[in-house]
């Protein structure tokens, strides 16, 4: 089995173990969009490149594109088609695909969020994001970045070695579930007294800010996917910058890099 497959597989046990509905906030989904904005999206054709269950699509149904189809690898489709299907919205489709290899005949926006650095070879998939962005289109990426995350590389990636091996729920119940218990006493800890300036020296800390608005439940859906996935990249900088600019089919003047939480990149562009 390919090494990407085991990664839709994996995922897709995650997504397929989770109540209906999107798991994330109408927040959150704006804030890993932006800049795109809804104006960007009404009346254009989207794509989006890894879409698990639909929860992305949910929110962005809700910005009214004339089309929106989601693609992904793994069974998670089914709960994507059943998800979608109770938005009332019309006019999308869920395709099971491998997206690295997938073509279509161009979209006003493809956005993947979450998605490249856990392929075998992520360049492939930003290459996949450009390949299906039509002339004047736009694209959107969002990944784990290697700046910012030194404690979940040499402390959670070694277990995410041995736990993605286990059965999901053994991952999840008993791997996922305590190891993320201080973890989530901590950004509570860390947002409570967030008016204390010595704290933001504090390893995680604009991205513990953030997460401490959700619940329990969230942080561990967050570290089950830390831990199931066979494989992760931290991306940095430089390494995105290197896509933008070695990319003839990219407007050089419309590219952007954005830090997201201290932790992570947002980046995108336009397409010739």
């Amino acid at each position: 089995m390919q090494i990407d497959q085991k990664t839709a597989d994996a995922f897709a046990t995650s997504w397929n173990n989770l109540p209906k509905g999107s798991v994330y906030t109408r927040d959150q989904f704006e804030d890993w969009l932006a800049p795109v904005s809804e104006g960007d999206v009404s009346g254009k054709s989207v794509l989006e490149l890894g879409c698990g269950n639909g929860s992305l699509m949910m929110h962005m149904a809700g910005w009214a594109p004339s089309r929106l189809e989601g693609v992904d690898l793994g069974d998670s489709v089914q709960s994507a088609i059943e998800n979608m299907s109770a938005t009332g919205f019309s006019h999308w489709k869920v395709t099971r695909a491998d997206l690295t290899e997938f073509v279509s005949d161009g979209f006003d926006l493809v956005y993947s969020i979450g998605v490249l650095h856990h392929l075998k070879d992520p360049k492939k998939g930003f290459d996949a994001v450009l390949r299906n962005v039509k002339s004047g289109g736009r694209f959107h990426c969002w990944v784990y970045a290697k700046e910012g995350n030194a404690l979940i590389i040499y402390l959670v990636d070694p277990i995410r070695k041995v736990a993605s091996r286990l059965p999901w729920w053994i991952n999840k119940y008993l791997i996922a579930t305590p190891l993320v218990v201080p973890y989530f006493l901590y950004a509570k800890l860390l947002s409570r007294f967030r008016s204390l300036k010595i704290l933001k020296k504090l390893p995680l800390y604009d991205y513990s800010i953030w997460i401490a608005k959700r619940e329990f439940a969230f942080f561990r859906h967050v570290a089950f996917d830390q831990l199931v996935t066979p494989q992760t990249s931290y991306i940095d900088r430089q390494t995105i910058e290197s896509w933008l600019h070695r990319n003839d089919r990219i407007d050089p003047g419309s590219t952007y890099i954005i830090m997201r939480n201290g932790n992570s990149w947002k980046f995108g562009g336009r397409c010739k």
